[in-house]
């Protein structure tokens, strides 16, 4: 019997989405995280099933035997069915899809390649990730436009908001929308399809940054028919670092080149897609990790006796359980609706007391430091730019449990106490 059908097998009896809570989860012995730790930040960088790890380094071990013959020969093959598998996944169509290392690559390939003229305007948010705005920001110098950040709530009540600031903020002179399916700092599931319907009519670009939703929410990229989508594999498909994709509209995929220009810019086949032929090989890498891709497809949505939409509704339903732990902690109500919650939650914190500096922290703030130090719980304290305003935010995957949830609830509230002493 194989690893992934043992471990099905043996986790149907846990599957039920509440029986799935319990403290250690039924799913935690798959994963290689240190058991001492509560790690609630799956969302930054995640971690790998130990099954998933064993087939990536057969993999790279079977790329070190021998190494040309797999790169030359083998290659092409490989990807394509590793494509194949994610754009099926992802409701998409193949030929618009290409590997990248991560979902930063992709924003930067795409307004890399963007004729941008003086005068012109990207627009973006707030709530975006920092790194993609940056992108933005290199790219509306180099061509003499600008970027406008549109300034969304957080708390807020309504999605709806969010299309509606977003769809008044376009002008003739915005070329580009830069908009996250599910936000990084904020953790929300953003109303993506109002605002990418709405330009589409318009006839201006979006670029979605799906960093963390393939796995986290159910993508479909031909209903939705964005210009650009992008998305990392290594977050909620729980691949090994260094597997992420863009996928074009078949519109705009002779105008699309990769971050880094190689061999496939001036290629003479015909064979294959040019998008393919470009950012297919950008020069030797490790492949192993978007190889890998089928497989997390296939393991993790056997996990669960309903596949990945049961895997999926049990991480969001331990992410809203969570979210009501450390607000009524907190004494505070529920930041955002939860249509707008998928496996990751963030709520405000207060604000830090009068006469208190900012600590130098190898994190967005110290204290993450503080509470890791107290429970050894693991999840990120972000700093939204422009306010200051400080926001906690736990990731729920198969590995975390409830109480996970309670204990960091309570050392937060223990170290926001200590800030006021």
């Amino acid at each position: 019997m194989s690893a992934p059908e043992r471990d099905r097998r043996a986790r149907e009896s846990s599957a039920d989405p509440i029986d799935g809570f319990r403290d250690p989860s039924p799913w935690a012995s798959l994963w290689p995280l240190d058991p001492q730790v509560h790690f609630l930040n799956h969302g930054s960088f995640g971690s790998c099933p130990i099954w998933v790890l064993e087939q990536y380094r057969s993999i790279q071990e079977r790329l070190e035997r021998e190494p040309l013959r797999m790169i030359v020969e083998d290659l092409e093959e490989l990807l394509d069915r590793a494509r194949r598998s994610l754009a099926e996944f992802a409701g998409a169509d193949e030929s618009g899809l290409v590997f990248v290392t991560n979902a930063t690559e992709g924003v930067n390939a795409v307004v890399g390649s963007l004729d941008l003229r003086p005068g012109d305007e990207l627009l973006t948010s707030t709530h975006e990730y920092n790194a993609c705005n940056n992108a933005l920001g290199r790219a509306a110098e180099r061509a003499g436009a600008s970027v406008r950040t549109i300034d969304l709530p957080f708390p807020l009540s309504d999605s709806a908001e969010v299309a509606e600031r977003i769809i008044a903020a376009i002008t003739d002179r915005t070329r580009l929308v830069l908009i996250s399916h599910v936000t990084s700092p904020t953790a929300l599931v953003m109303p993506i399809e109002a605002i990418v319907s709405e330009c589409n009519r318009r006839g201006i670009d979006t670029l979605i940054d799906g960093a963390h939703a393939p796995g986290m929410v159910p993508v479909d990229l031909r209903t939705l028919n964005p210009t650009f989508y992008t998305g990392n594999c290594h977050k909620w498909l729980c691949s090994p670092k260094g597997a992420g994709f863009l996928w074009v509209r078949e519109d705009r995929r002779s105008s699309i080149r990769p971050a880094v220009i190689s061999h496939g810019a001036n290629s003479p086949r015909t064979d294959r897609p040019r998008l393919w032929l470009e950012f297919d090989y950008c020069g030797t890498r490790d492949f192993a990790a978007w190889l890998t891709v089928p497989l997390c497809v296939a393991y993790l949505g056997s996990l669960h006796s309903r596949g990945w939409s049961g895997l999926m509704e049990r991480n969001r339903l331990l992410a809203l359980r969570g979210r009501d732990v450390l607000c009524s902690a907190m004494g505070i109500p529920s930041p955002a609706p939860d249509s707008m919650i998928g496996s990751m939650v963030s709520v405000p914190l207060p604000d830090r007391p009068s006469g208190v500096s900012v600590r130098t922290s190898r994190y967005h703030d110290a204290l993450q430091e503080d509470v890791y130090g107290n429970c050894r719980a693991q999840a990120p304290v972000f700093v939204m730019p422009g306010s200051g305003k400080r926001i906690a935010r736990l990731s729920c995957q198969l590995y975390n449990s409830l109480s996970q949830m309670e204990l960091y609830a309570k050392s937060l509230v223990d170290c926001l106490g200590r800030e006021r002493v």
